[in-house]
């Protein structure tokens, strides 16, 4: 029988662990006591049994990890964030509501990643007098490069802040309790310690696989797409416009092809695909202390364990003193 399939997520002092079914974030609070939640994993559709194929799955489930993702996110910054008194902040109550600012979280990664590079490579073929259609291949493979660069130019800022630097520590802590399950060791700090913190499944790496079949797709598919308007600046805000909604169909080949990497046997080709995403995670990731990593161990522990059918601890939020506490399921007692 395989092993559930099992994906993570870094969050403010914590990190958030998910299996097909099951779907927790613990989180460090900043009086050393950690606050786990526990909760299905949402999933979009689930009477359409057709979009679990393979092809179609990939954005689907990029779909709800960017839900339950920014969901976990919202908990960790309620959690790690004193508010008044000391006491953990409520940064999901105040401002915007949460689907908004996912709504705009999510146009402002449109405008950087797809809108950007390709208006860039506009740009500099009409700086530089280059005849740089959408019709051929040289326009995409140079929005790839503005894609790339634009990415590593993003992860390279955000790596420099303080709080930035303790969430790649957690994404680290992520990756090692998921190698230690997939190498069929025990769930321990001891075990997951002397992995290493890339993993070929890291969303890291996803995201350069993302830009390379956005190239091969965009070659394939411009050629046959006529001009749309007789302004040149308009015709490539257009050409925008058509490449938004192909990024769900380009992230389900790149879902596809980034599991395939992860196999003992995937081929060389798939493997050199992906190694440009892991030398990324070096960026990414960071080496966790132990503390950080009792957080990872119990988040899968967790998860697993309502997978398998043995959850013991009911959906929604617990608080425990400390991570002995959590492993024997020892809440601390809520107010009266």
């Amino acid at each position: 029988m395989s092993k559930p399939y099992i994906g993570g997520q870094a969050v403010l002092e914590g990190v958030m662990m998910r299996s097909p079914k099951s779907f927790v974030v613990a989180v460090r609070r900043p009086d050393g006591s950690i606050a786990v939640r526990e909760q299905q994993w949402t999933t979009f559709l689930p009477g359409l049994k057709f979009l679990r194929w393979p092809l179609l799955r990939g954005a689907v489930v990029l779909l709800e990890s960017l839900h339950n993702g920014y969901s976990a996110l919202m908990f960790s910054a309620e959690q790690a964030l004193p508010g008044e008194e000391g006491k953990p902040g409520q940064a999901a109550d105040k401002g915007l509501g949460s689907s908004a600012l996912l709504a705009i979280s999510t146009l402002v990664m449109v405008g950087l990643f797809i809108a950007a590079p390709h208006l860039l490579t506009y740009a500099v073929g009409r700086l530089l007098g280059l005849n740089l259609d959408t019709q051929g291949f040289a326009f995409h493979l140079v929005d790839g490069f503005f894609r790339v660069a634009i990415l590593l130019g993003y992860i390279s800022a955000v790596a420099r802040t303080a709080e930035m630097k303790r969430v790649f520590q957690y994404h680290g802590a992520e990756h090692k309790a998921i190698w230690a399950y997939e190498s069929g060791l025990p769930l321990t700090v001891d075990s997951a310690r002397g992995f290493t913190t890339l993993h070929p499944r890291c969303g890291t790496s996803f995201l350069f696989v993302v830009v390379m079949v956005a190239v091969l797709i965009h070659v394939a598919i411009f050629p046959f797409v006529p001009r749309l308007h007789e302004n040149a600046l308009v015709n490539q805000l257009l050409m925008v416009l058509i490449k938004v909604p192909m990024a769900l169909p380009i992230a389900g080949v790149a879902y596809e092809l980034q599991r395939l990497s992860a196999r003992p046997n995937s081929p060389k080709p798939i493997q050199w695909l992906v190694r440009p995403g892991m030398w990324m995670q070096n960026i990414t990731t960071r080496e966790p202390t132990d503390a950080q990593l009792e957080i990872a161990v119990l988040a899968l522990a967790r998860s697993l364990a309502r997978e398998e059918g043995r959850a013991a601890a009911p959906d929604g939020l617990a608080v425990y003193a400390d991570f002995q506490s959590a492993a024997a399921l020892q809440p601390v007692p809520s107010p009266a």
